[in-house]
């Protein structure tokens, strides 16, 4: 039986405590902490858990019986937590971003790497049946080479959600929609296609005057192969759609899941090319649904690789790579100039430091809370079976 401690308890915290729960067998959650206390006591009572209630996270390290720790808090502390857990020998699965900078992902895989435990970031989304689906298909090479990829992750946000007291701020959230809500998107990007070789991006604060971050970008990414793709992350789009769209050499295939082939005519003009999508979907509707999804489906992951030592399937490099490529959209935004891809370490993007010093601040935050009543964080985008 691992036994568990949530750090953070907002409103994330739902999606681990829920997942845990779902293992009733395997683990359980002795611990919840949060800096402000009756929010872990809320969720302690909210989920009838047999567990302590705790304001600093701390008090956490020297517990033997504690074995694993979800990292729940806002991005700008999730470095520190994660490795002061992993030196005192917990494992960690931390929330995505995986941390505000590329130094600290490192320090958090050094960590990881000397401490021998696991470290595992969330990337939900990967954990989902259609999603598992459209990577092998991309694997398998039955719609071809990827010759161009949409991501758009489209979101709408209104005025008073960069009230919340970590929202908004480069220290704290550590950027904005790039960030916090086009990560999934883009680490979806990366696991799908691997990490490209330049990026050119802009970015803009159209409508959040409550907001010193971004609250849309526009990003043209070039791979080594040759192929090209393009990624919008915002909250400024109403209707909240989410795609990952690849235009491979023999069809279209699409999350959420559709499918599109074309055959050239004699004169060049296409024509539907209705046994290309007949053999592509045979193949998709072959693939095996995953047994668990999203968060429960990564906790699964956690546990089985606490369990039998395999190792997890979004480790830390996983992690950093994701946040490679959202601080090379940044950098880019930031001077202007195309950005060539790995990031060094001398890198003026490579620290926190960095990044604070040449990040723009597109208005001043003037208005703060703690909590709102309704604290919704959304953690997918339309990724259902039928979508």
């Amino acid at each position: 039986m691992t036994k568990v401690a949530v750090i953070g308890a907002g409103a994330i915290s739902s999606s681990h405590i829920e997942a845990y729960l779902t293992f009733p067998d395997r683990v359980q959650i002795v611990a919840v902490a949060d800096v402000y206390p009756e929010k872990a006591e809320q969720q302690i009572f909210r989920y009838h858990l047999t567990a302590r209630a705790l304001k600093d996270y701390q008090d956490l390290l020297d517990d033997p019986e504690i074995q694993l720790v979800s990292v729940c808090t806002p991005p700008g502390t999730h470095k520190e937590i994660t490795c002061a857990c992993l030196k005192a020998g917990k494992h960690v699965l931390v929330e995505k971003p995986m941390a505000a900078s590329l130094a600290e992902c490192d320090e958090m895989i050094r960590a990881a790497d000397e401490s021998g435990k696991v470290l595992s970031v969330v990337a939900q989304n990967r954990f989902r049946t259609p999603m598992m689906k459209l990577k092998q298909v991309l694997e398998a090479g039955v719609a071809g080479k990827v010759l161009h990829a949409q991501v758009d992750s489209h979101w709408w946000r209104g005025h008073s959600y960069y009230d919340l007291w970590w929202r908004g701020t480069w220290a704290s959230e550590g950027g904005g929609c790039t960030l916090n809500h086009a990560v999934h998107h883009i680490d979806a990007l990366q696991w799908m296609m691997g990490m490209p070789t330049q990026v050119t991006a802009i970015m803009a604060n159209l409508a959040h005057d409550n907001a010193e971050v971004e609250d849309i970008s526009l990003a043209l990414l070039r791979f080594g192969n040759g192929s090209l793709a393009q990624i919008t992350s915002s909250v400024v789009h109403h209707g909240q759609e989410q795609q990952l769209v690849f235009q491979a050499e023999k069809a279209m295939v699409a999350m959420p899941w559709r499918l599109y082939a074309s055959v050239s005519r004699e004169n060049g003009f296409p024509e539907r090319a209705s046994d290309v999508e007949a053999e592509i979907q045979s193949f998709y509707d072959s693939l095996p649904e995953v047994r668990y999804e999203a968060h429960t489906g990564q906790i699964d992951n956690v546990l089985t690789a606490i369990e039998t030592g395999q190792p997890v399937l979004i480790d830390g490099m996983q992690g950093r790579r994701t946040l490679e490529l959202i601080t090379a959209i940044y950098k880019s935004a930031i001077t202007s100039q195309p950005v060539s891809l790995p990031l060094t370490q001398d890198d003026e993007f490579y620290t926190r430091d960095g990044l604070l010093a040449r990040a723009p601040h597109f208005y001043e935050k003037t208005s703060s809370v703690v909590s709102f009543a309704d604290n919704e964080i959304t953690t997918s985008g339309t990724y259902g079976r039928n979508a």
